[in-house]
């Protein structure tokens, strides 16, 4: 294969031991079809008793036999009769709608002109033939089938990207795409919002195109490039735009291709992956995620899912990196979303040297990403893709690019002539929140309920300073299970979060079920997820953030099962004093925000109340409706005095 021309990527067919028996099947069954069924073998002086009574129907006289069959009228009884039952026996359904033939020896010189004189008599049909129909039996029964085996083990061959039949037992072929120097498309012009990353790849690129300018100082380029990040920000897409940029070939392999479940063929496609890249240098060789075949072989014998295999494909892939000269030009990039998992062989120096982070991207980067996607869809000249970027924090590359083809889907769906803003916002809430489902109709305490819940979470929300700003309430059920959401975003993105955020954040998660005591005097199954979000941060101020005051700063990680994971849910190296510590101040964070909630929301009841019955009344609030709504409702109660408080909690 010629990849310094147009070359299409191979199909890798995954070879199955089931293909031989499935082809043995419709071997047996093409010679159950067109060979015929042994016949009866009878005396000649049987045949001559048959004739006599006429029995026979018609006869096929050879040179050294003579076949015919029976009238369909003649009842067979006797020793004869009992053959007959044997062979439908033996040949099964397949004769059943056939006449049972019979054959009968002729002896050695033997004159047949008195058989042929009987068989005139009772007006038989016959006829003879000089040769026996040897040959039509090997044909059929033996050579057609050995041929056919030979075609498909051919056929599996050059699928399995061998040559012929021989191809077929090269297991340890690799599974690698490869990708010629005009068939990658991707440049860097079609990576967004992630700048950083992309300025350290110049540098590889530039080596590439041109690797003597950097060889003539004594420097070489690394070996390895490791693209660690969350999934979907645009690992696989950066490493395309590097071979599209310097314009290489470009080989392509998951991790998980390497691994059988026979020993040793992850190790030989490992070397034959090395050896075909050599051959094509310069190149780029990319494995992507690489923590399926580099996981840590620290413990092996006691985690879940090791094996030889793997462990001998990770030993195999390290003597190749430290064998071949990158000076050659083979660039090896590799992808993963979980660096912690790796081997630490992978990750010393002379084999993956740099290790570049691409982390989810911040508001300008989300801007610049949609620009990118919107370009693909027919979308309004007035889209606001500053406000689409602001209201989809946390959204990687892949989930904004699924957003802007949900977009366009909402707008085919309406009937619109290009894709609005409001398509946008509405695939966002789609995507975040589930489908609406405005088909499950409430009982009319639940929806007042989940009305003065919803309520509850955004007023407290907007009477606590620094808090984000709430931009959506409903109480139209959610896909995901929820029957009402408030949304929350954030002014700017942020990286810290200070003390006095995490309480206020915690104040907000139990504002919902705090409303349901006020107005109902009891509380609802409504409130799970809340408990569960806020047990989880006041457990992780404690531990992690050491934010208690009686614990100080200190951190307490925790223990992981080599089989269960993070499930055992002790602190590691944490006494059971220091435990009981743990959970008694986990409890006070989370009843001192739960009082903090209430005496809020205590004060302006009937601001809630009118809040909720809005809700109810409009079921979706947001804008200017939603800002006017809850103006109204942050003014304390007339008997109480004083306006909103906005104190924050250190």
């Amino acid at each position: 294969m010629d990849v310094g021309g147009r070359e299409k990527p191979l199909k890798n067919i995954r070879f199955s031991i089931w293909y031989l028996p499935a082809a043995l099947l419709l071997l047996l069954m093409a010679q159950s079809l067109f060979v015929a069924p042994r016949p009866v073998q009878v005396s000649y002086s049987e045949l001559q008793n048959l004739t006599d009574q006429n029995a026979i129907d018609r006869a096929l006289i050879l040179s050294n036999e003579i076949r015919f069959e029976l009238r369909p009228e003649y009842n067979v009884t006797g020793e004869l009769g009992k053959k007959v039952a044997e062979a439908k026996g033996v040949v099964g359904s397949l004769a059943a709608d056939r006449s049972v033939k019979f054959v009968a020896t002729r002896p050695p010189g033997l004159d047949l002109a008195p058989l042929v004189a009987d068989l005139t008599k009772h007006h038989v049909e016959f006829s003879g033939e000089i040769a026996d129909d040897f040959w039509r039996t090997l044909l059929l029964g033996w050579l057609l089938p050995f041929a056919l085996i030979l075609v498909m083990w051919n056929f599996i061959g050059r699928k399995m990207g061998g040559g012929g039949a021989a191809g077929a037992l090269s297991f340890g072929r690799n599974k690698a795409k490869i990708y010629g120097e005009d068939d990658i498309e991707a440049r860097f012009t079609d990576v967004a919002g992630i700048d950083e990353p992309k300025a350290e790849l110049e540098a590889v690129v530039a080596f590439l195109r041109d690797p003597a300018h950097f060889q003539r100082l004594g420097g070489r380029i690394p070996k390895g490039v490791l693209l660690v990040g969350p999934p979907g920000t645009g690992k696989t897409l950066l490493a395309r735009a590097i071979a599209g940029e310097a314009r290489v070939p470009f080989f392509s392999i998951s991790g998980s291709e390497f691994i059988e479940m026979f020993v040793g063929l992850g190790a030989a496609r490992v070397r034959d992956l090395f050896e075909q890249a050599k051959g094509k240098a310069p190149c780029i060789v990319f494995i992507d995620e690489l923590d399926a075949v580099g996981k840590s072989r620290a413990g092996a014998g006691l985690q879940m899912g090791r094996h030889d295999e793997q462990e001998q494909t990770l030993n195999q892939l390290l003597v190749e990196m430290d064998g071949f000269d990158a000076s050659k030009g083979v660039v090896l990039l590799a992808a993963t979303n979980r660096p912690e998992v790796l081997d630490p062989a992978l990750l010393r120096a002379g084999r993956f040297d740099r290790r570049i982070a691409i982390e989810l991207p911040d508001r300008v980067g989300r801007d610049k990403i949609l620009q990118v996607h919107l370009k693909k869809v027919k979308a309004a000249p007035d889209v606001d893709v500053n406000g689409i970027a602001a209201r989809t924090p946390g959204f990687s590359g892949a989930d904004l690019a699924n957003l802007v083809n949900e977009g366009a889907l909402l707008a085919a769906q309406t009937g619109a002539d290009a894709v609005e803003t409001q398509h946008f916002v509405d695939a966002a809430d789609r995507l975040m929140t589930g489908l609406e489902r405005r088909s499950r109709v409430l009982r009319p305490e639940d929806r007042t309920l989940v009305a003065h819940h919803e309520s509850g979470h955004a007023l407290v929300a907007s009477l606590l300073e620094g808090s984000d700003p709430v931009t959506k309430i409903t109480i139209i059920p959610r896909s995901i299970g929820a029957l009402g959401f408030t949304m929350q975003l954030p002014t700017e993105d942020r990286v810290l979060m200070r003390r006095a955020e995490l309480l206020n954040q915690l104040a907000i998660l139990l504002g919902g079920r705090v409303a349901e005591e006020l107005v109902f005097g009891d509380v609802s199954t409504g409130a799970q997820d809340d408990l569960e979000r806020a047990s989880q941060l006041a457990r992780q101020m404690v531990c992690l953030y050491g934010m208690s005051e009686k614990l100080g700063p200190l951190s307490y990680g925790r223990r992981e099962s080599p089989f269960l994971g993070d499930m055992l849910g002790r602190p590691q190296s944490a006494s059971e004093a220091t435990a009981e510590a743990i959970d008694d101040e986990v409890a006070g964070l989370v009843r001192q925000s739960h009082a903090r909630a209430r005496q809020l929301l205590s004060e302006r009841k009937r601001g809630l109340e009118r809040l909720a019955a809005t809700l109810e009344t409009a079921e979706t609030l947001e804008g200017d409706a939603l800002d006017q709504a809850l103006k109204d409702a942050t003014q304390r109660d007339a008997e109480r005095g004083r306006g909103p408080d906005r104190t924050m909690v250190a």
